[in-house]
């Protein structure tokens, strides 16, 4: 994603935005985006009905940089953006992983976490590679 994006998830829901620290100062996130590296450890939104007014948390982006992976540090941000999400009175958060990623496919289990259902061809592929389903 661009920068746009993240932009304007941020002016949005500031809240969901959790960046993790070592006791340095050292950034132990990233994002994907190159432009946005060592800013954001996890992003989320709120999604849901006005009319309703039923709310939901949605995980857009967990990363852990190579180096901090292991410690539990995804899980303890898990548990911070699941907890933003209740005081914001969402009744569960939901995420969509790459199939093929089998370690963050596990790590969520361990947390929690089924799949409900394959979402065919959700991420789209680079280079004539065959886009990827997500759970």
């Amino acid at each position: 994603y661009g920068i746009p994006f993240y932009l304007q998830y941020l002016a949005h829901w500031p809240e969901y935005f959790i960046v993790a620290e070592a006791p340095g100062g050292e950034l132990m996130g990233y994002s994907a985006t190159a432009l946005m590296l060592c800013m954001f450890t996890v992003m989320g939104k709120a999604e849901g009905s006005v009319a309703r007014e039923e709310w939901h948390g949605h995980v857009t982006a967990l990363s852990v940089a190579p180096e901090f992976r292991r410690l539990g540090l995804a899980a303890k941000l898990m548990e911070l953006l699941e907890e933003i999400s209740e005081k914001k009175g969402g009744f569960f958060v939901d995420l969509f992983v790459r199939v093929s990623n089998q370690v963050a496919v596990n790590m969520y289990k361990q947390l929690g976490y089924s799949v409900y259902r394959t979402v065919l061809e959700y991420y789209s592929a680079s280079s004539g590679e065959p886009d990827e389903d997500a759970y």
